[in-house]
């Protein structure tokens, strides 16, 4: 990997329990968090373009998010953090108990263990803004709705991570 090389830092198995888990739950699981990274170059098309759908359609999440069903739960965000001494890069981390601040600013707990961010762990409270996020997902029965920026990672896992994880998506 390039020095200059950004990256994205994608976390798929977090991505469910960041839905699944409570605070604690979360706080707990951070520290035995063996969730893979998969890696994506900056401009990566395919993820570029999830990140692309995953925008255009974020009215859909905060229609749930302000008014949920019954059957939907685990409102989360995938928000793109500055990663000292990279152009244009980040790392790409799951956000758990979102809230609206104000002002086009959000708060939220991260739902794993940043890779890049020095000092940040899973379950710390930070805040970020409307433009940094990368990706959004809730629990619909069970099944994820949105998290357009796994269907990317999957043909990077095994054959059996890649399946379960698609069989917990509501629109594989």
């Amino acid at each position: 990997m390039s020095a200059l090389s950004t990256r994205f830092k994608m976390i798929a198995v977090a991505a469910v329990i960041a839905l699944l888990g409570s605070a604690i739950h979360l706080m707990d699981a951070a520290a035995e968090d063996r969730s893979p990274v998969i890696d994506f170059a900056n401009g990566d098309p395919e993820m570029a373009a999830a990140i692309t759908k995953a925008r255009a359609t974020l009215p859909a999440f905060w229609a749930s998010y302000e008014a949920p069903k019954a059957s939907e739960e685990g409102h989360s965000l995938k928000v793109r953090f500055p990663v000292p001494g990279r152009r244009n890069g980040g790392e790409h981390i799951w956000m758990a108990e979102v809230k609206k601040i104000g002002d086009g600013r959000y708060s939220g707990r991260f739902a794993n263990q940043p890779r890049d961010l020095p000092g940040k762990r899973a379950g710390d409270l930070v805040q970020f803004a409307e433009v940094d996020i990368s990706d959004w997902m809730f629990m619909r029965g069970g099944k994820i709705v949105g998290g357009e920026t796994i269907r990317p990672m999957l043909r990077h896992m095994s054959k059996a991570d890649a399946d379960a994880l698609r069989a917990r998506l509501e629109t594989p």
